[in-house]
């Protein structure tokens, strides 16, 4: 068994790694390089809001097993809630429309046959054309392989596939398109019921994870920068700190799991994504009137999803390189029309923050695969973990804990 593993980086990847390796007895030693854990998946208190929000809206799916069984581990699972159902309720900001996705729980799609079920405007034999996605040739653009026009597309695939990749889905690739089609929307609506993290990101994911770690002797370090790395021809023999330095001995080994232009600035010659997308988030605090559904998706309008919670309303806008320059004044008030649209609040603009994440995801285009790595190195003491790395899915919170226990299975299995 390994002696000691030093895991670099607190984000859900370097957390899903130090869990999985903790429960299995193995020592952990937790290094982040600012004052909090969680990366892009964490709450913290925003000042202007007087109110803890999260970082980013992040959804997660049933069918987002390696999660669901990380937070089971921690004891966190009842802090995603979900609806009874697969139901999913939309609006479509220019015609006004508005539609419930009602999928049955098993596998075959019986729901496609019931127009009140399905996505307005279209046929059931219309969604017989995802198949062609579900196994794509090497390097395919979706829009190779799917017709992007009409309103299953528009109304269905575009906003399922532009959450999930963070690029425009009609260059996106087909790849990453094809696995997250597999294991949701093929796999039967029980596979695709939205899970919110009501009480917040860090209560869900990060809070109980340090505990679970720091409950079976790993212990966590913040404030602690990695600067550089020093290698023989087999192992890492060091870690740098500035102020400290750290020896491996022949039993420790290493999970780098930080961004990817970090972990190329530290290991030489290591391919990774240079090519990124931003998101946008907009807060804004209001006591949320009821009835209000937890998640609308929104068609035809720069708000893209809208999350409801008691004391906020949040959205997320993906792909949203766009918006970076466009003055946060300005931002606020065009989303909150929106939301005003989507809610029926005839409330003034309250009190807002806007989130923008310049470098959120990496671009997931036809090309990213080929410069992704994978979880191995060519020492055998350090492995690579980051939902960036070769996990077979896009940059998401599932892809992201996948990479984490590859690379702690891959630490076990060669102690």
């Amino acid at each position: 068994m390994t002696g000691l593993v030093h895991i670099v980086g607190a984000g859900l990847a370097g957390l899903s790694a130090a869990v999985k390796l903790a429960s299995q007895g193995v020592r952990v030693s937790v290094h982040e390089a600012t004052n909090q854990a969680g990366g892009r998946c964490r709450s913290y208190y925003d000042p202007t809001l007087e109110m803890t929000i999260d970082n980013g809206n992040h959804l997660v799916l049933s069918g987002n097993h390696a999660t669901l069984a990380f937070l089971s581990k921690i004891g966190a699972r009842e802090q995603l809630s979900s609806p009874r159902n697969a139901g999913i309720p939309f609006i479509d900001l220019l015609s006004g429309e508005q539609w419930t996705l009602r999928a049955n729980d098993g596998l075959v799609p019986w729901w496609i046959l019931d127009p009140k079920r399905r996505v307005p405007g279209t046929r059931a034999r219309d969604y017989l054309s995802i198949l062609r996605l579900v196994r794509p040739p090497e390097g395919a653009a979706v829009s190779d392989l799917f017709d992007c026009n009409g309103p299953l597309y528009e109304r269905l695939i575009k906003p399922f596939l532009l959450a999930a990749l963070n690029t425009e889905p009609r260059e996106g690739s087909a790849k990453l398109a094809a696995a997250l089609i597999r294991e949701t929307l093929a796999a039967g609506g029980d596979n695709y019921r939205p899970l919110i993290a009501r009480d917040g990101l860090s209560r869900a994911f990060i809070e109980p994870a340090l505990r679970f770690i720091q409950a079976n002797g790993g212990t966590v370090h913040f404030g602690s920068r990695l600067r550089g790395l020093t290698f023989d021809a087999l192992r890492v023999t060091a870690l740098d700190f500035g102020e400290a330095r750290v020896s491996l001995e022949t039993s420790h080994a290493l999970v780098l799991a930080v961004p990817p232009l970090v972990a190329s600035a530290l290991v030489d010659d290591l391919k990774v994504p240079t090519e990124f997308r931003a998101i946008v988030n907009g807060h804004f605090r209001i006591k949320t009137p009821e009835p209000t559904v937890s998640i609308t998706g929104v068609i035809n309008g720069t708000v893209e999803w809208l999350f409801a919670f008691p004391d906020r309303l949040s959205v997320t806008i993906s792909n949203a390189d766009r918006l970076l320059e466009t003055p946060r004044d300005g931002l606020a008030a065009l989303m909150w029309q929106e939301v005003a649209a989507i809610t029926g609040i005839a409330d003034a603009l309250p009190p807002w923050q806007i989130v923008r994440e310049r470098r959120a995801t990496f671009a997931a285009l036809p090309n990213a695969e080929a410069q992704r790595p994978e979880t191995a190195t060519r020492w055998c003491n350090l492995a690579l973990a980051g939902d960036w790395t070769a996990t077979n899915l896009p940059a998401t919170i599932e892809g992201a804990i996948r990479s984490g226990n590859r690379a702690a299975e891959l630490i076990t299995n060669k102690a």
